[in-house]
């Protein structure tokens, strides 16, 4: 399924886990260090530092860009580290992009609100292809984990939680114990 940015509530409760989703426009970036500013700024009653055009935020480090190139490589990182943040992040970014299990808590938080995306782990330069402009734009000092704005093009995406409650992992090991 093809999907603009930012996604609007309707479309998150119309998704199910194991849709396969295509994003185009723009996406956020952001891991652990990045959320840990996050959440300082939102309890010094602090906006962020930049403007939100997307409510899809991508845990990724980019790797370093050749000059030829939009980016490096652009794979994702394991989301469980940014499970501490959800519930101050969760109203900026409703949406978020990333590999692997997170907290049964997170679940919860998702439902009727939001999403929970995987990106497969080790196709990192065929993610960044569908990668077509990105810049800094927040905590530059952070390198690699600074908030990138990224405007992409068929970014390739699976539910993995949606916002009723599933998990596409524990039915895929449900699915396997039968």
């Amino acid at each position: 399924m093809e999907l603009q940015t930012p996604i609007s509530l309707e479309t998150i409760k119309k998704l199910k886990v194991g849709d396969v989703v295509y994003l185009t426009g723009v996406i956020y970036t952001g891991r652990d260090a990045a959320h840990k500013k996050i959440v300082e700024l939102t309890n010094k009653g602090e906006k962020l530092p930049f403007e939100l055009e997307s409510n899809v935020i991508y845990y990724v480090g980019p790797s370093p860009t050749r000059p030829v190139d939009v980016i490096g490589s652009a794979g994702p990182t394991s989301s469980y580290r940014m499970d501490a943040y959800i519930e101050t992040v969760l109203p900026f970014f409703s949406i978020s992009i990333g590999k692997g299990p997170r907290d049964s808590k997170v679940k919860e938080i998702l439902k009727n609100k939001g999403l929970y995306l995987s990106a497969t782990g080790g196709a990192a330069v065929l993610i960044s292809e569908s990668i077509k402009k990105s810049e800094v734009v927040a905590f530059p000092e952070l390198g690699p984990e600074a908030i990138h704005r990224f405007e992409v093009k068929r970014f390739p995406a699976i539910v993995t939680y949606d916002a009723h409650g599933n998990d596409l992992l524990l039915a895929g090991i449900e699915k396997y114990q039968k």
